[in-house]
């Protein structure tokens, strides 16, 4: 059984070409669980939530960040493995997946807060868009992209960056496709909603924004982001991700799923592990390309503590309350989803692809973290996203918190 959004991936999959498949996992008999990196005996409800949690689910490897205060107080690797080595630690890179889109979004406002760029800027002129299928696309906006309201909607028409295969026969170009022509052919179509006018989650509009970062700086998108954003912080170890498993980075996990799945990188027709080539990460790099360890990630939170890298006015800008606000009180401001709580706020995002699931968390209270899995289905029918649930049990279940910082022991 695979979650909602799981379901609409392995959809977009299909409609492409894509032939989903089951593969055997690895049988959970035959592994040992074993923990790498540092903690404090209060935080022990966090183990034993990871344990419990990846065991239920066959999950090979895991990674796990937590901040108190703006202090890293546990850095944790974790591995259900038939084999005890290579292990996954707190140093090592996990994909992602869309929790890629907070660093865009935190490049796209550095760029506003220096005067590069305007957030009410049309993007269509911008990037050279044809909007000869439907005018409206000239009126949006870099907002309307961070926000997504730019009008696509991927569940009444579809996701252009999990539609490969048509995006090739449509335009008559070879594989891969490129990101110029994801947005040759999305361009031919109609759009879903008038801009500004409806929130539905966009990978597309973040893929924009990465380009909309290249035309403004002349830097290619990872460039820019490493040195503006990341680097000014400490972060130097976050890279893109490749689709291939021969190109994994040598700190890199590797990833599971139960799929297999038509190569989207040639015209083989080969059915391959759907995590190593049934989409491409490549063109994903702006809304899911990132890799990154726990403890970058959770050094990367700490951008919106306090001023720094950021003004005030510019972290107020990220959270402050959009046009558009869910039924149910969230909402989604710039590259962050935002919950007005009893005491402040709570943000966050999540990410999925298959072979990845991820979650960053900042809570009200200055607690804050992240955890990276490296699969997102497997055959128990469990839920992925109640790991987030459970992580604020676990965080509500600490006391006292350690005033220690591991921090300068990752290099941060």
């Amino acid at each position: 059984m695979l979650t909602r959004r799981d379901s609409l991936r392995l959809l977009a999959g299909v409609a492409a070409g894509v032939t989903a498949v089951q593969a055997r996992p690895a049988a959970a008999g035959t592994r040992t669980w074993t923990i790498t990196g540092q903690s404090a005996p209060a935080l022990q409800p966090f183990d034993d939530t990871l344990k419990s949690f990846m065991q239920a689910r066959a999950i090979p490897y895991a990674s796990l960040a937590v901040v108190c205060q703006g202090r890293l107080v546990l850095a944790r690797g974790y591995n259900w493995t038939e084999n005890t080595s290579p292990q996954a630690g707190p140093t090592s890179l996990f994909r992602l997946a869309s929790m890629s889109k907070p660093v865009t979004a935190t490049a796209i406002m550095k760029l506003v807060q220096d005067g590069s760029l305007s957030l009410s800027a049309q993007v269509a002129p911008m990037l050279g868009l044809s909007t000869a299928a439907d005018s409206d696309l000239g009126d949006v906006t870099v907002l309307h992209l961070l926000q997504h309201v730019g009008g696509w909607d991927s569940d009444r028409s579809f996701d252009p960056m999990f539609r490969d295969l048509a995006i090739r026969d449509g335009l008559q170009v070879p594989l891969p496709v490129t990101q110029a022509n994801i947005m040759d052919y999305t361009s031919q179509f109609e759009l879903d909603d008038d801009p500004g006018t409806h929130y539905a989650y966009s990978n597309y509009g973040y893929m924009l924004l990465g380009k909309v970062i290249e035309e403004v700086t002349g830097l290619p998108y990872d460039t820019y982001v490493r040195q503006n954003v990341l680097s000014p912080v400490g972060i130097q170890r976050m890279v893109l991700g490749r689709t291939a498993q021969s190109l994994r980075q040598p700190t890199e996990v590797t990833y599971s799923s139960q799929y297999t799945g038509t190569t989207v990188l040639d015209s083989s027709g080969d059915l391959v592990p759907f995590q190593y080539g049934a989409f491409n990460l490549e063109n994903m790099a702006a809304h899911g390309g990132w890799l990154s360890s726990a403890v970058d990630m959770a050094k990367f939170t700490t951008i919106f503590d306090a001023p720094g890298l950021l003004t005030s006015s510019s972290i107020a800008q990220a959270f402050a309350q959009p046009d558009i606000v869910n039924p149910d009180g969230w909402y989604y401001g710039l590259g962050w989803l935002v919950r007005p709580v009893t005491g402040g706020l709570n943000t966050w995002h999540d990410g999925s692809l298959p072979g990845t699931s991820t979650l960053m968390v900042r809570r009200w209270d200055g607690l804050s973290w992240v955890v990276l899995f490296n699969q997102r289905d497997d055959p128990s029918g469990l839920g992925y996203g109640d790991i987030d649930l459970l992580l604020h049990q676990a965080a509500d279940a600490v006391s006292p918190w350690p005033t220690t910082n591991l921090f300068a022991d990752y290099g941060l």
